[in-house]
C-alpha cells in the first residue's frame, strides 16, 4: 500500500466491504445505498453508484473539498470500485430552511469550493444538501461535483474551464435551492470565497486528482478554473 493509496491512515482501517457487515438502515438518497454497522460497531452510508468512474469522481471531489478546508462527510475507500462510504454521523440539522442566520453564513462561505467544483447540486433538493453535525455546517453528498450530474449524467462541455456556477448558483431561476442559499451574498463575502479557491496551489491540485486517479486534462482544467476565479478578482492566481 503506497502512501498515496487512500486506504492509507485511513482512521478506521481497511476498506469498507459491505458483504461482511450488518445493514441497519435504508437508503437516504436517490441512488441505492443503507446503512451498516461493523464488528466494532461503527456505522456507514454505503450508496452504489453506476460506475467506478462515478465512485471515484464524487471521492475526489471530497478530496478536493478537504484540501480547501471545506467541511464534508469523511469518506473512506470501498472493496467495491461503484461504491460511495462515509462515516455515519447524526445531523443536529439537515435542511437549510432549519439553519439559523450564522449557519447560513457558514454554508455560504464554501460557495467558491462549489462554484470550483462544478457543484450544481450545493444546497440539494429544498436545501437538503447542507446540514450541521458537531456543530459544523457541512455540504452532505458531493455526487453532483466535477464531471458528472448528481443523477450520473456526464456534465460534458458544461464543465468547462470558465467557473459560470460563480454566478448561476446565485441566480439560476433552474436552480432555485442554490439562490435561495447564495443569492443575497454581499459582493465582500463573494470575494471571500473565491480567495478560498485561489489561494491553493497549483501543485496541490495536481496531486489530489493524480492520487484520486483522475486524469491529467481534469487536473489542468481545475487548474485553469481557479485562475479564471482568480481573474474575477483581478488577480494571478497563486501558481506555488
Amino acid at each position: 500500500m503506497s502512501a498515496s493509496d487512500p486506504r492509507a491512515g485511513s482512521p478506521l482501517g481497511p476498506v469498507i466491504d459491505i458483504s461482511r457487515m450488518e445493514r441497519i438502515g435504508g437508503r437516504l438518497g436517490s441512488n441505492p445505498g443503507g446503512i451498516y454497522r461493523d464488528d466494532e460497531g461503527r456505522s456507514f452510508y454505503v450508496k452504489s453508484l453506476e460506475s467506478p468512474d462515478i465512485a471515484r469522481n464524487e471521492r475526489l471531489a471530497a478530496r478536493l473539498y478537504r484540501l480547501a478546508g471545506a467541511p464534508t462527510l469523511l469518506y473512506l475507500p470501498t472493496q467495491d470500485p461503484a461504491q460511495v462510504a462515509t462515516l455515519f454521523v447524526t445531523l443536529e440539522k439537515r435542511r437549510l430552511s432549519r439553519f439559523s442566520e450564522a449557519e447560513r453564513r457558514a454554508a455560504q462561505h464554501w460557495l467558491g469550493v462549489h462554484a470550483w467544483t462544478a457543484n450544481w447540486d450545493a444546497a440539494g433538493h429544498d436545501g437538503d444538501n447542507q446540514g450541521v453535525a458537531g456543530g459544523t455546517v457541512l455540504t452532505l453528498d458531493l455526487g453532483g461535483a466535477l464531471e458528472f450530474r448528481a443523477q450520473g449524467d456526464p456534465k460534458g462541455r458544461a464543465f468547462g474551464p470558465k467557473v459560470r456556477e460563480l454566478d448561476s448558483l446565485r441566480n439560476d431561476p433552474d436552480n432555485p435551492h442554490a439562490v435561495r442559499l447564495f443569492g443575497d451574498m454581499a459582493e465582500g463575502a463573494v470575494r471571500d470565497a473565491i480567495r478560498v479557491v485561489t489561494r491553493l496551489a497549483d501543485d496541490r491540485i495536481r496531486q489530489v486528482v493524480a492520487e484520486e486517479g483522475g486524469a491529467a486534462a481534469l487536473a489542468d482544467k481545475l487548474v485553469a478554473r481557479k485562475a479564471d476565479m482568480a481573474a474575477r478578482l483581478g488577480q494571478r492566481a497563486d501558481r506555488r
